[in-house]
Formats: structure tokens, sequence, C-alpha cells
């Protein structure tokens, strides 16, 4: 077994849509990314990636790579999966933790989970989301942006 941890952190702005956990969550900003900005999971990815030794999300899906621009973070997460599955290995489990002020995203988690569990082949029970606010500290509390980390448990298919 094997455990990966991932961080990932995007700016909130004007014009774009808000992606988390492959959710559509209704507010008036979205993150600014190369890809659609799914902070959470990206750290997850991230997270996934590191636990099998195989590099970080932008190492797989640079930026500079424009079949990358505004790609579903969902569509990379199965990637993931797949390249795990590639050297021989699955996720057990995972844990995500978003941490923005606003918007609320409480009545989100369930499909987020629903998301995950889906992509990566795993039961629901296997994947926790949850969101915490900074009491309005830090550049989440201020809404200048959203971050998140990721923890997964991998292991031998």
């Amino acid at each position: 077994m094997r455990i990966g941890h991932g961080y990932d952190v995007h700016r909130l702005v004007e014009g774009r849509e808000l992606y988390l956990c492959g959710e559509k969550i209704e507010y008036n900003k979205g993150l600014l990314g190369h890809s659609d900005a799914d902070v959470a999971l990206h750290a997850l990815c991230d997270a996934l990636l590191g636990a099998a030794a195989l590099g970080d999300i932008g190492k797989h899906f640079p930026d500079s790579d424009e079949q990358y621009k505004g790609i579903s973070s969902l569509v990379l997460l199965k990637r993931v999966a797949e390249l795990l599955r590639e050297k021989g290995f699955i996720c057990i489990n995972c844990d995500i933790t978003i941490v923005c002020q606003r918007p609320k995203l409480a009545p989100y988690i369930g499909s987020m989970r629903k998301n995950i569990a889906n992509v990566l082949g795993i039961d629901i029970d296997s994947v926790n989301v949850k969101a915490t606010t900074t009491e309005e500290l830090g550049f989440e509390g201020r809404g200048e942006g959203i971050s998140s980390t990721a923890v997964a448990l991998i292991d031998n298919i």
C-alpha cells in the first residue's frame, strides 16, 4: 500500500464557471486555469500520482499543451486512474478537503463523491469530500481563491 498527498490552489475570477470535484457550483465567480481549474480534482490527481511515484499533474497535463485547454478535470482524473492501472495500482480510498469562505458546498458533497467514485471505479464509501472555511483569514477567507488538499491510498491490483 502507498499513500499520496496533493495540494492545489487557483484564483477566483469573474467570467468563469466554478467546478469542484466535477460538479458545477452556482457562484458568481470561477477558478482561473488552463483546464476547468477544478482545484479539488487537481489535488486528488497529484495525490494519486504521488502515491504511485508518477510525478504530478503538470508533468502529465502541462498548461502549455492546447489539448488540455478548458478540459474537464474529470477527464484528467480518468487518465490518472488509467496511469495507475498501467503501473499495477488501484485507488483504495481518498479524502479531499476544499478550503473556501464562499460558496457553501454542503449541498454538492454527495454529487462530488459520486463523480469521483464513478471515475475511479471505487465504492462511494471509499471517497470523502469535505469543505471548510478559514474564518475569513487569508486568500481563501477574502474570497480571492480556493485551495484544496487530498490524500489517497493505493494498492496493487
